[in-house]
């Protein structure tokens, strides 16, 4: 029978989050799969876990990868490590996670720390819809990209950031996103855990002159429905009630939902947006 990969979630700082199942299913595993074998070495002692480590990380992910489930398929039972956090997350564990799946292995998690829920959790900000997007892209296309989807993105934004590029990035976000409200979390669960709340103009300000250290976790308001409603609405009153109707119209619909849809818009009855087309269409044939 094949083995089954354990996706152990690790701390994020404090050690005192190792949960006794992690502990218990590290020391049980034949393997363990980690991101930085130097940095989970120390992980390992501290909790007194002496299962052999292989490295598995972003750039050997795909031959390591297929070592691994070639294992996985002799029997061994192997358990997955990030540096710190649940692996899979915004990690090349989702690729093995893939390849295991293609090569009919089980796959189950170990739960514990994650650094962007417990960074939304103490945010303050909404928590019930949420969009993560872990670091933007380095390549300037796709950040791009990836920015222009935010703007109006109403759920709540989850981003990871390094300390030496937070300035910057707070800086692009306050410039495409405006004046909305961000908790950026730092060193969550450390001794020096920070959680700082402003706007992102505010927050790009205050770590100009404050450097930050750790790394950081940026959780930003999403756009409310009242601005988008009322962005809609000032879309809408720069058109005539003829260029509405012949907009949805050129998206297909027939003129009498064409009618329908500008109305609702324009918050008037379809009749109204009906009585006013037709006497712009008497008043044409009779000039």
């Amino acid at each position: 029978m094949p083995g089954t990969l354990y996706l152990c979630a690790t701390p994020i700082g404090n050690l005192e989050d190792m949960t006794f199942r992690a502990v218990r299913v590290l020391r049980e595993a034949d393997l363990i799969a980690a991101e930085d074998t130097r940095n989970s070495r120390k992980l390992l002692n501290h909790f007194d876990i002496h299962t052999p480590m292989t490295s598995y990380h972003e750039y050997n992910k795909f031959d390591k990868g297929r070592k691994l489930v070639e294992n996985l398929l002799e029997g061994k039972n192997i358990a997955l490590i990030t540096d710190a956090g649940t692996p899979g997350i915004s990690d090349p564990g989702e690729e093995l996670v893939r390849m295991c799946y293609a090569a009919g292995i089980c796959v189950t998690a170990v739960p514990g720390a994650a650094a962007c829920v417990t960074a939304l959790t103490v945010s303050g900000l909404p928590t019930r819809r949420f969009a993560f997007e872990a670091f933007l892209p380095s390549e300037k296309k796709e950040r791009e990209e990836i920015l222009e989807t935010l703007v109006r993105e109403q759920r709540t934004i989850v981003l990871y950031e390094a300390p030496h590029r937070l300035v910057k990035t707070l800086r692009l976000l306050a410039e495409r996103l405006g004046d909305r409200q961000v908790s950026v979390c730092r060193e969550l669960t450390k001794k020096h855990e920070t959680i700082y709340r402003a706007s992102l103009p505010e927050a790009a300000d205050y770590y100009e002159n404050n450097v930050p250290r750790g790394e950081c976790v940026i959780v930003i308001e999403g756009m409310s429905r009242e601005t988008i409603r009322q962005e809609e609405k000032e879309k809408w009153e720069n058109l005539s009630v003829e260029e509405h109707v012949d907009y949805y119209i050129s998206q297909g619909l027939d003129r009498k939902t064409a009618m329908k849809n500008a109305a609702k818009d324009r918050g008037v009855q379809k009749r109204d947006i009906y009585n006013y087309l037709e006497q712009k269409k008497h008043s044409r044939t009779e000039g």
